[in-house]
Formats: structure tokens, C-alpha cells, sequence
């Protein structure tokens, strides 16, 4: 097992050239089958997680979070980053507070929003903004921050708008930035260049988007796929209950996972993990 200073030392170096794959699981089991394909890191999802508690996105405290990113962290060989929503809290010095219980649980980075969760006014004002990420940099320790605006998923699509709160939050300590909802190559190409170098990290959560490799011309450091991977579980999952409910067939079950393949890899990767992990 590496330590957790080596995981954060693996982690800050696969940002500094190329282009890096980081998929979200939702759960020990998704975690380490994630980790048995061979990707370099991993990231949390915190409405993948909420789903699988029967909650919306944002309804899990954070206490739970809190242990659900550690299960996940002690799951993996390899570096974990954490959907820390919004910090779980309004005021710098709460998000500072939070900020350094999520790193206590062994992540090697953390994301902050500058969502406020109130549809009236869904982002915080930008000089409030950075001062949350400020303080959030001052808490955070040797483990990576990202910084997210939230503009394009509040209805925001202001691409100047979303460059200069990156722009504030890479002059407050952020080491890596985040705009999720932008996609075409136009607006990913100026967000890259406009923080210049420090690495940006796009969502790309549907097919027909860019490639890896397009990712990567573009000078994209990291991919993340947020709730993807758990709405594609969700979405076989709906099918065959759909279809056993409306039905009274079976045909839903095609293409599931076969036990004996399933049973045997978390059978292995159960007998390499430390207890606590289980």
C-alpha cells in the first residue's frame, strides 16, 4: 500500500503533462474494479453517492461524506480526488474547517464549488468566491485544490464570466481548475490557455464529446465523467426492473455482469486490502 503522501506526490505529478483519465466511482465495489482497468487515479461523486443512498445530489450530510470519501480512499491503491461540493459551508473559515477533515481522510486532492445552492442567487460573488478558495488553499495542505465554477450548470454560459472567476480562484491558491457544462473545443481551448499553465480538468459526461486524445490536443490535463458511470449502472438497472415490472420477463437481465467473473475479482481485491478498507 503507498502511503498517503506518496498517492498525493503520484497525483500532483500526473498534472504536469499529457492527459489523464479520472473516472468517478460511487462505492468500494466500483472503486475497485476502476482500480483493476488500470486508471492512474480516481475521483468521488457526490450525487453518484447520494443516488445510491436513495437521496438527491446535495441531500448527504457531511459527516457521511466525510466517511464515505474515506471508505473510498482506504479502497485504492491509487490517488482519490473528492467531490467536496460546495465545502459544506458559506463562510471561508467553515470551508477551511471542512476542508481539512476531507484531507484527514487521506485524499489526494479536493474539489471546492462556487455554487451557493439557492436558485435566487446560485453563485457566490466572486470577491467571496476566492476568498472561500483562499481559505480553502490555506487548509488543504499538501493535497491538490481544485476550483470549480458552476456557471453553465446554473444557466450562466458566459464564457468570459466563467475565465475571469478561474482566473481569481488560480490568484487565490487553486491548483487545478474546473468549469463543468462547458464542451466545445472553443471554450475548453480559451479556459486552457486563460490559466495557463496550471492544468484543467473537463467533464465529458455523454458520448459524442471529445475523445481522450482530443481531450489531450487541447491541452486538457485531466477528464473526470462525474455521474456517469453510476447513471449508466442506474440506467441497466431501470431497464430490467422496467421490463420484470411491465413485462413479467426476464429479458432485462441480458448483458449482466457474470457472477463468477464479478464474485472473483472483488474475491481477490478483498484479500489484498486491509481490513478497514472492507
Amino acid at each position: 500500500m503507498p502511503t498517503v503522501a506518496q498517492k498525493r506526490r503520484r497525483f500532483r505529478e500526473l498534472h504536469e503533462s499529457g492527459c489523464f483519465a479520472l473516472p468517478n466511482p460511487w462505492d468500494i465495489g466500483s472503486t475497485r474494479y476502476l482500480q483493476h482497468l488500470g486508471f492512474k487515479a480516481l475521483a468521488t461523486t457526490s450525487a453518484g453517492f447520494a443516488f445510491s443512498r436513495g437521496l438527491p445530489d446535495y441531500a448527504v450530510p457531511l459527516d457521511i461524506m466525510l466517511t464515505h470519501i474515506r471508505e473510498l480512499v482506504e479502497a485504492t491503491d491509487v490517488p482519490m480526488n473528492a467531490d467536496f461540493e460546495n465545502g459544506y459551508a458559506h463562510a471561508p473559515d467553515e470551508v477551511a474547517e471542512n476542508v481539512r477533515r476531507c484531507v484527514a481522510t487521506g485524499v489526494a486532492g479536493l474539489s471546492v464549488e462556487d455554487s451557493t445552492g439557492d436558485t435566487e442567487g446560485p453563485l457566490y460573488c466572486l470577491e467571496h468566491a476566492a476568498a472561500r478558495i483562499a481559505a480553502a488553499r490555506s487548509a488543504v495542505g499538501d493535497a491538490m485544490l481544485v476550483a470549480r465554477t458552476e456557471c453553465f450548470l446554473v444557466g450562466i454560459e458566459d464564457l468570459d464570466e466563467v475565465i475571469r472567476r478561474l482566473r481569481a480562484f488560480s490568484d487565490a491558491g487553486a491548483d487545478c481548475l474546473y468549469a463543468p457544462g462547458i464542451q466545445t473545443r472553443e471554450h475548453i481551448a480559451a479556459v486552457v490557455q486563460a490559466v495557463a499553465p496550471k492544468p484543467v480538468n473537463v467533464l465529458i459526461g455523454a458520448p459524442g464529446g471529445l475523445t481522450m486524445n482530443e481531450a489531450a490536443e487541447l491541452g486538457v490535463r485531466r477528464v473526470s465523467v462525474g455521474t456517469a458511470l453510476a447513471r449508466a449502472a442506474w440506467g441497466g438497472f431501470m431497464r430490467a426492473a422496467r421490463t420484470l415490472a411491465e413485462q413479467g420477463t426476464f429479458e432485462g437481465f441480458a448483458g449482466a455482469a457474470p457472477h463468477g467473473e464479478l464474485n472473483g475479482l472483488l474475491r481477490d481485491t478483498m484479500q489484498q486490502r486491509p481490513t478497514s478498507a472492507v
